[in-house]
């Protein structure tokens, strides 16, 4: 693959958004990646954006996590019926990472995302809209607020043709949280930074994030973009077969 070079340095310009802890698909559609492979090499800049939750209780969804045992291991564990959490959106691109954006109310009160949220942080957010948007490639998942038809005629009206998205003029195969960088590296590196100082309440919690997100040096960025290509790559020549274990070491 050839990858374009941004001021300077060997990386992709390319944005991302998805959601993490999905799970993978036994084998994807092939011609999706190949389209996709074509698009990243001769895009000018793309993102790639996704949502998190991050509870204040420092839980982390495990639903993929499995014991594996021949007797019953009788592992319980206790949860708040209600823990208090913040819903946070970043988009992520070989020139750095736009956001962290935390979805709220009029009022103030940390929410989740719906449709009607995620369409007024695409249009009001001043971090996002600062790019140049005719040059600019918007990669997301596939998650009902994303996929809504109000979303993408708002999307498409922003972007045009440069959308990728389920719905969108480019399709992205679903559950690939391996081939998404907000995924396999983001959330879960800011997760394990943020509960270090244990953050009694949502507004502490929010500024950890804030910080660590913006301590994230380009060389650690263009690192992702690295690991990203290889992941690339392998899909194409398996001809999109599942991917075998593969550790981003930073």
């Amino acid at each position: 693959m050839h990858v374009k070079s941004v001021e300077g340095s060997n990386v992709l310009p390319f944005v991302w958004c998805g959601n993490s802890e999905r799970e993978m698909p036994a084998r994807r559609c092939l011609p999706r990646h190949l389209t996709m492979v074509q698009i990243y090499e001769g895009t000018v800049s793309q993102t790639v954006d996704d949502e998190a939750h991050f509870w204040l209780n420092g839980y982390v969804n495990k639903q993929n996590c499995r014991i594996w045992s021949e007797a019953n291991p009788q592992v319980y564990v206790e949860t708040p019926l209600h823990p208090e959490k913040l819903t946070v959106w970043c988009a992520l691109w070989a020139g750095g990472i736009i956001g962290p954006y935390f979805f709220k109310n009029d009022e103030g009160h940390n929410v989740t995302v719906n449709g009607d949220r995620y369409r007024a942080m695409i249009t009001n957010f001043p971090e996002l809209n600062n790019h140049d948007v005719q040059e600019l490639w918007f990669q997301q998942d596939g998650a009902t607020c994303h996929t809504a038809r109000a979303t993408i005629d708002l999307l498409k009206d922003t972007f045009g043709d440069r959308l990728i998205s389920r719905f969108g003029p480019v399709n992205w195969p679903p559950r690939s949280c391996d081939l998404t960088p907000l995924d396999y590296f983001l959330w879960s590196y800011v997760k394990s930074l943020v509960y270090a100082d244990k953050p009694q309440t949502l507004d502490h919690l929010e500024d950890n994030i804030r910080r660590v997100i913006a301590d994230i040096r380009p060389q650690k960025l263009e690192k992702v973009i690295e690991n990203w290509t290889s992941r690339l790559d392998y899909i194409r020549a398996s001809r999109g077969s599942s991917m075998p274990e593969i550790i981003f070491k930073m």
